[in-house]
């Protein structure tokens, strides 16, 4: 559901593709009904309404994106994608949109009146995407995903760096960038709730590297059949250092530690000589963590109130004060069914 609040207008997504329009009155105690949208031939999963150019943009499960104009009723373009397209962003300014799917791919399109063109795709997760959030100011893209992480896309620096955040054990279904306190607001299918200090210099994850051999003691990997022979010894498992990227074996990687300059707020696997570097102060965390006590599936925030809502497959909505910037208490809570 998306809802406009300047002209009180709100486009609701359904189950069998299409996009219906309502009409809210003033004393927001009625609701009139406008058209009815045919956007898609499947589930619809995201929707954004732009004023602007008067389009009504949404994805769905039939692996497209769709955007139709408000005035007609027509539909103005589709673009297709492999898998299902799960969430939706849109900068405004630019007609930029940020579909991700289900295979953990972004895409990068910009749209036209009737065509649209593919800018770049995102790659980074591992699992498909549930959730983004757009920051038109800093022009950051912030994606969740069923692997359990968050990424930070830094799409106004044009030098494709990205920042890895593990703090939650299951499924990012919500994400909320306050911009002027820097915070990044996480909700994961567990009751999870993160606050993500944003305004402290990060490194960046390093990419995993490849070696047919551990990069520390040169032992063999199982694969390495040729230095298996020649070396007469049992070939071992490939394991990777999280913080310098390198191939390693078992005995090569037996610590662990947390990492929170580098997004790892709890303990992954690190080189011995990488934990050997790790000072005390560098474990130090750069988020908080807090229990929604329900599963969410759904989060928003309204930050000149100070107010978080969330609902979850538990059919509970919470409303939680943020006032504390960011500092999580439970405002009220109830139960609509």
């Amino acid at each position: 559901m998306a809802y406009h609040h300047d002209s009180r207008r709100i486009f609701v997504g359904q189950d069998n593709g299409a996009v219906m329009e309502f009409h809210v009155s003033e004393d927001f105690n009625k609701m009139n009904f406008i058209k009815t949208y045919p956007a898609h031939q499947n589930r619809v999963t995201a929707i954004i309404f732009s004023l602007a150019t008067e389009w009504v943009i949404s994805t769905g499960h039939d692996k497209c994106v769709s955007w139709m104009c408000t005035r007609s009723g027509n539909m103005l373009g589709r673009h297709f994608f492999s898998s299902w397209a799960s969430c939706l962003q849109y900068d405004f300014d630019t007609q930029y949109a940020f579909v991700g799917d289900y295979s953990g791919q972004i895409t990068l399109l910009k749209l036209e009146q009737s065509t649209c063109s593919v800018i770049t795709t995102l790659k980074g997760h591992e699992g498909s995407i549930a959730c983004l959030w757009w920051d038109p100011i800093q022009r950051l893209l912030f994606s969740g995903a069923s692997d359990n992480s968050v990424i930070m896309w830094d799409i106004g620096g044009r030098k494709g760096r990205t920042l890895l955040l593990q703090g939650h054990h299951d499924r990012v279904q919500a994400l909320c960038y306050l911009q002027l306190t820097r915070q990044l607001v996480s909700c994961s299918s567990d009751g999870g709730i993160a606050v993500w200090n944003m305004d402290v210099s990060r490194e960046e994850a390093p990419q995993w590297l490849e070696s047919d051999s551990c990069q520390k003691c040169e032992q063999p990997f199982f694969w390495n059949i040729k230095q298996m022979w020649d070396t007469k010894t049992l070939g071992l498992r490939q394991h990777h250092c999280r913080k310098c990227g390198q191939a390693v074996c078992g005995k090569c990687s037996s610590k662990r530690s947390s990492y929170p300059v580098m997004g790892f707020e709890f303990q992954v696997r690190v080189c011995d000589s990488c934990y050997d570097s790790i000072k005390d102060e560098d474990r130090t965390s750069l988020a908080t963590f807090h229990e929604g006590k329900h599963n969410i599936s759904h989060m928003s925030m309204d930050v000149a109130r100070g107010l978080m809502v969330t609902c979850g497959t538990d059919r509970v909505v919470k409303i939680w004060d943020m006032t504390p910037v960011v500092g999580c208490s439970l405002a009220t809570g109830f139960s609509p069914h």
